[in-house]
């Protein structure tokens, strides 16, 4: 069964679905025998920052307070929302999962998360105020030092590339350009 989970149920007027490719389409969709909807499944987008206090060079990480991956350190981040760009959903998530004051830098990286059907987009942002008021969804939210980062205790992989890129084009003298990774 390919990912994500399949349709069983036609969410326009409830008939079961076949799985078929339509006409002009190349792939196999679920298609509603009584109401003709063709119902498409495609990415979602998870967007975040990577919000840098620029006195001393320190990155914001916060502490999941929610599965999966609870207790574990992570870049604001979540689900973009219909009715935002990718810059209004990523500064959303950073203000709700960390309480943080961020200025949107430009988009960092691009990670494809293709074996559970995810996008994650990572902003570089420029942090304010070393104040932070965490949301439910966070146990804390912390400035590391690149010397401090807890490698080990990272939620996701799409954070620990983030970090790595950042690093590497930081000391490399500061030449951050836009990065595209296939996340396994």
């Amino acid at each position: 069964m390919p990912f994500p989970a399949r349709f069983k149920h036609c969410p326009n007027c409830g008939a079961a679905v076949d799985y078929r490719i339509p006409a002009d389409d190349n792939r196999e969709r679920a298609v509603c025998p009584s109401c003709h909807s063709i119902h498409y499944q495609n990415p979602l987008n998870v967007v975040g920052t990577l919000p840098v206090w620029e006195a001393d060079g320190r990155v914001l990480l916060c502490r999941r307070a929610i599965e999966p991956r609870h207790g574990l350190w992570t870049l604001p981040a979540g689900f973009m929302e219909l009715g935002e760009t990718t810059a209004e959903g990523a500064l959303r998530e950073t203000q709700e999962e960390a309480g943080a004051d961020v200025e949107m830098g430009p988009l960092y990286t691009v990670l494809n998360v293709v074996r559970v059907g995810q996008i994650h987009l990572f902003y570089r942002a420029r942090l304010r105020s070393p104040e932070f008021n965490p949301g439910p969804e966070s146990l804390e939210a912390r400035l590391f030092a690149e010397a401090d980062i807890p490698w080990e205790e990272l939620a996701f992989k799409t954070t620990r590339e983030t970090l790595r890129c950042f690093f590497e084009d930081r000391a490399r003298g500061g030449s951050y350009a836009l990065r595209e990774i296939d996340v396994a």
